[in-house]
C-alpha cells in the first residue's frame, strides 16, 4: 500500500512538473513579445536603388509607418506592396539595422521590352511585368507572335491558355538574354512560327531558335559565332541543327 501510494505521489508529482515547464514556456514567451513590443520601432527608414521613385514613394507605396515593431512585420507582403504600387519596382529586399532602421534595397526595370496592341504600347521588364505604357514604339525589342490579356501596368504578362507555351518561351528567353547582358542587342523578338523563335540582334542579324532549346546553350554558341564573323558582316545565324550553326550571309 505504501509502495503504491509513493507511486501516486510520483506521478501526480511529474504531472505538476510538466504543467510548470509549460507555464514557464508561455511566461517567457510571453516576455520576449512584450520586449518587442516595446523595444526595436521603426523610427527612420532607408532606400536604396531607386532611381525612377523617390525614397518617400517606396516607403508610402510599402505601408507601413513610424512607431511599427520592426520584428512584427511581414516582409513578404511590404514587398507586395512595393512592387503592386510602383510598376517599375521588380524586387525589393528588406532587412533590419538595429535598433530602429527598416531597410528597403530597391531593384528597378532598367531594360524594356514591348508589345503593341490595339494602338498601345506595352513596355515589359524581362520578369514579364508590364511597367508602362507609351503610343509609339521605344526603345527595347519588339516582341510579336503575342496577344496580352486584360493588361495594365503592374501586372504580369497574361495570355490566352494556347497561347501559354509561347509565353513561357519568352519569359525564359529574356531571362537568359538578361542574364548574359544580350537583351539590349536584341530589337526584335518574333514567335508567330510554331516551330522557330526569330529575333534580330545588333541589328544585322536574323538568328533562328528552336521552339525548346537550351537557350543558355544557344546564345553561349550565338556570341561564340559572333566572334568568328567580320565587322560589317550581315545575315542568318541558324542555330536550328543541334549542337551546329550556319551563318548565311545577306
Amino acid at each position: 500500500m505504501a509502495k503504491r501510494n509513493r507511486n501516486r505521489r510520483r506521478r501526480g508529482g511529474g504531472h505538476f512538473a510538466f504543467l510548470y515547464k509549460l507555464l514557464t514556456f508561455f511566461v517567457i514567451c510571453g516576455v520576449l513579445v512584450a520586449a518587442l513590443s516595446l523595444f526595436f520601432k521603426i523610427d527612420q527608414t532607408e532606400v536604396t536603388g531607386a532611381e525612377r521613385y523617390s525614397a518617400q514613394q517606396v516607403v508610402e507605396a510599402s505601408g507601413i509607418q513610424l512607431g511599427q515593431n520592426l520584428y512584427l512585420l511581414d516582409k513578404y507582403e511590404i514587398a507586395a506592396n512595393i512592387a503592386d504600387a510602383l510598376p517599375y519596382v521588380e524586387s525589393v529586399r528588406i532587412s533590419r539595422k538595429l535598433p530602429n532602421t527598416l531597410c528597403f534595397e530597391v531593384t528597378e526595370c532598367t531594360q524594356q521590352v514591348q508589345i503593341q496592341q490595339s494602338g498601345t504600347v506595352w513596355q515589359l521588364c524581362h520578369s514579364g511585368k508590364i511597367v508602362d505604357t507609351a503610343i509609339s514604339l521605344q526603345e527595347g525589342a519588339v516582341i510579336t507572335g503575342l496577344t496580352l490579356e486584360n493588361p495594365a501596368a503592374g501586372r504580369m504578362l497574361q495570355v490566352s491558355p494556347e497561347q501559354e507555351k509561347g509565353r513561357g518561351e519568352l519569359l525564359t528567353l529574356l531571362q537568359r538574354l538578361e542574364e548574359k547582358g544580350m537583351l539590349a542587342d536584341c530589337q526584335e523578338i518574333h514567335l508567330e512560327d510554331p516551330d522557330l523563335i526569330t529575333l534580330r540582334f545588333r541589328e544585322h542579324f536574323r538568328v533562328e531558335l528552336l521552339w525548346g532549346s537550351d537557350l543558355n546553350y544557344e546564345l553561349n554558341y550565338l556570341l561564340a559565332v559572333l566572334e568568328k564573323l567580320e565587322v560589317g558582316e550581315k545575315g542568318t545565324i541558324d542555330l536550328t541543327p543541334v549542337g551546329k550553326a550556319r551563318f548565311i550571309p545577306a
